[in-house]
């Protein structure tokens, strides 16, 4: 009997050990937490409020702030923001500026155009490979028959269309003048506005009700394009600035809506040529080993901004107005204002000493 027993007891506890081991086994995996990243935020259209987030919140350096604003303010800034996410992090305004006041972007603003002719691409208004003169005729330059039909939309973007520089920045015809073959010479220069004309003349519609409806009202901006001499300048305030820059940073989305096309954006923000590698269709790109200035046909070592994130890219305008883009770190940054310290084109010193200082703040 105790035998017996004992063999029912194994038996027994066989059994017990087997249903166990199956329960265990149809207990749920230990899940593995789900990082839920912070949606990107777009603020209304309609409206000028827009969230914000804290510094504490980033877990940035507060220490820092104070030395970044106190050396923006004396090197002439009137107004710097740094979205993250799409939300405000750091709003400032300095030496005499308010959040009302418009300031023009200078060239920074040719990066407006790329945007509207990336839209008018899309609408299969205009082809980007196309010759200028297929829209708006022929004759708009003094160069020969033969030399204007080699310039396309696309080295109007890229500045590679070959006409002479050094005449100034007027797009006359007697003003823009051969100097080399389209796409064999990278020269900064005021002709990319024909691109503006271009697009009018495609849509049917001046420049600035073509730029409106199909840009700045889709994502609540401000401001007027406005005749300075030659140059066609945009005014706004520093929110609708960064408003764009918000755009761009989402890859030509506003909120579920596909503004630009993402395609044509990353070629954009690309090298578009293969003589100055640091710069896309009239937006400028960190993170290369050679880049080329305004005025100058030298080509330098290096990175265009050292101290800057190499995924950044910008826009850059005459006296130090930015528009800077970091996609790894999820920054827009905005600075308006005068030169921060002698006069000059697009880049200047002061870029890097500032993402030095910017550099001590986020990271």
């Amino acid at each position: 009997m105790n035998r017996l027993l004992y063999i029912l007891s194994l038996v027994f506890l066989s059994l017990f050990m087997n249903c166990a081991s199956e329960a265990i086994d149809e207990l749920p995996p230990e899940e593995t937490p789900i990082i839920v990243e912070d949606p990107l935020y777009f603020p209304p259209i309609n409206s000028d409020t827009w969230e914000t987030t804290t510094i504490s919140e980033l877990n940035w350096n507060a220490d820092q702030l104070q030395p970044l604003l106190d050396y923006l303010e004396e090197k002439n800034t009137k107004s710097f923001i740094i979205l993250h996410k799409g939300k405000i992090v750091v709003e400032n305004y300095m030496n005499g500026h308010t959040a009302t006041s418009p300031w023009y972007w200078a060239s920074a603003g040719k990066t407006l155009t790329t945007a509207v002719a990336g839209i008018a691409q899309d609408e299969n208004l205009i082809n980007l490979n196309s010759k200028v003169s297929d829209y708006i005729g022929t004759g708009w330059t003094s160069a020969s028959l033969e030399k204007e039909n080699l310039i396309t939309c696309k080295d109007l973007l890229s500045m590679t269309s070959g006409l002479d520089d050094t005449l100034g920045d007027g797009i006359t015809p007697s003003e823009l003048q051969y100097f080399a073959d389209a796409g064999t010479r990278w020269a900064y220069h005021g002709v990319f506005l024909k691109i503006q004309d271009v697009i009018a003349s495609a849509s049917n519609q001046t420049w600035d009700d073509y730029f409106n409806s199909k840009l700045k009202n889709r994502i609540g901006m401000t401001g007027a394009w406005i005749q300075t001499g030659n140059p066609n300048v945009f005014w706004s305030t520093t929110r609708s600035m960064a408003r764009f820059g918000l755009l761009i940073a989402a890859n030509g989305t506003w909120e579920t809506t596909q503004i630009i096309p993402e395609p044509f954006l990353n070629e954009a923000t690309s090298t578009t040529q293969n003589i100055n590698e640091a710069y896309g269709y009239l937006w400028w790109l960190n993170g290369k080993s050679t880049y080329r200035l305004p005025q100058t046909q030298l080509e330098f070592s290096g990175e265009l901004v050292p101290n800057a994130p190499q995924d950044m890219y910008c826009a850059l305008g005459k006296n130090d107005q930015k528009i800077y883009i970091v996609p790894s770190r999820d920054l827009v940054i905005i600075r308006m204002g005068n030169a921060a310290d002698g006069d000059n084109f697009a880049l200047s010193d002061f870029d890097n000493v500032l993402w030095g200082k910017i550099n001590l703040l986020i990271d």
